[in-house]
Formats: C-alpha cells, structure tokens, sequence
C-alpha cells in the first residue's frame, strides 16, 4: 500500500468517525500499525488530525443548528436538546476530555458547539483526548504483534 492510500485513507476514517455518521478508524489505524509500512508516530499524527477535525465539524454543526431546532426534519426534539444542554451545563467543559469515547463522544462535541463553547478551550480538551486515544491504541496493537 502506498504511503498517500494508508495515510488518506486513516484520515478519512478518522474523520469521519468523530462526525455524528456511523464509522470507525479503530481497525484501519490497527491494519496499518500491525503492517508495519509507515512510522507510528506518523499514523497517530495523521489519524489525531483526521479526528479532531471531524470534531470541529460537529462544532460547527452545533454553532449553527440552533436555527433550525424548530422545523419538523430537525433530528432532534426540544426535550432532547434540552436533555443535552443540561449534561453539558452539569458536566462542563472538562467532559470534552471524554469526546474520544464511542457514542457519547460525538453528540459532546455537537452540544458543545451549542453551548457556544469557545474553539480554542474546545481543540485543547478534544486533542488531548483524541490523541491519548490513538497512542494507546498504536501501542496496544504493537504489543500484540
């Protein structure tokens, strides 16, 4: 595999796994460490990258979706929403530490768009978690071949 398919690729896994569609780089990341073709240190930078820009995304969307709560297509209802805000709002900003975190983590970064969370305080606690994430999983995969 070509250097720009194993690290494009891993970015667009990454990428879109931090968005709120379905997906996961988990064993695109592990495919390519236990393959052994690019340097480690490279894949987690490109899949960190990859995933925290997918996160950004999702804060965009939630700067943005308070315009639309009210239309019928809106995904989620009032109460939902409110639900969220309240999680937020109870856990604060320290919670994005866990937007790595399957399930939980993606509608985290979107609520926190909603909240108006600044970037600057969002990239910091998202990156440290991300990153965290793929180096342990790099190091977890090489300490199985």
């Amino acid at each position: 595999m070509t250097d720009l398919a194993a690290y494009g690729s891993l970015f667009l896994a990454a990428l879109l796994a931090a968005t709120l569609i379905p997906a996961q780089s988990e064993s695109v990341m592990g495919g390519l460490v236990v393959l052994g073709e690019q340097p480690v240190v490279a894949l987690v930078a490109v899949a960190s990258l990859g995933n925290i820009l997918g996160s950004v995304l999702n804060w965009l969307i939630g700067r943005g979706v308070e315009n639309f709560r009210d239309r019928k297509w809106f995904p989620a209802n009032e109460a939902q929403l409110d639900r969220a805000q309240r999680h937020y709002q109870r856990f604060g900003y320290w919670s994005l530490l866990l937007a790595w975190v399957p399930v939980i983590g993606d509608p985290l970064t979107l609520v926190a768009g909603i909240m108006r969370e600044p970037l600057w305080r969002f990239l910091i606690l998202v990156s440290i978690g991300k990153v965290g994430r793929y180096i342990a999983l790099a190091a977890g995969v090489g300490a199985l071949t």
